[in-house]
């Protein structure tokens, strides 16, 4: 499935919020500010502060991201399966991402790499919630 152009051109310098759930269901929603376009198929973020987003992810591996632009009503949503990347290329490209965004963030523990399955429009108007790929 690939991520609509119009989806991968609106998602830079977005904050967005990532949603999980433990394998009991429990449901854990934050915020993240490293989300970045990997490719066509993948987003990813860094790690800092999620010690319930990561321990959800290693019992059950399916997640949603939303990000929205409150100024224009524009958003998405964006569903799929997570993988932790803690060594190798993307691990050491986001270390160096967090240490150019601010001083003093911790070492990420590791990157949430994402397989996007399906995306919404989230947008407000006549079709919220609609499948768009």
């Amino acid at each position: 499935m690939e991520i609509p152009k119009e989806v991968q051109d609106f998602l830079p310098g977005k904050l967005a919020w990532v949603a999980t759930a433990s394998c009991q269901g429990n449901p854990n929603t934050t915020p993240k500010g490293t989300l970045r376009l990997l490719d066509s198929q993948h987003v990813c973020f860094a790690d800092l502060f999620s010690g319930k987003t990561r321990q959800n992810l290693l019992e059950n591996k399916q997640i949603a991201v939303t990000i929205a632009d409150p100024s224009t009503g524009k958003g998405y949503q964006l569903k799929g399966t997570a993988e932790l990347v803690d060594s190798g290329p993307l691990f050491e490209a986001a270390c160096k991402q967090v240490a150019e965004i601010q001083k003093g963030l911790p070492t990420p523990h590791a990157v949430v790499k994402i397989t996007v399955d399906a995306v919404f429009d989230q947008s407000a108007g006549s079709e919220p919630g609609k499948q768009i790929a």
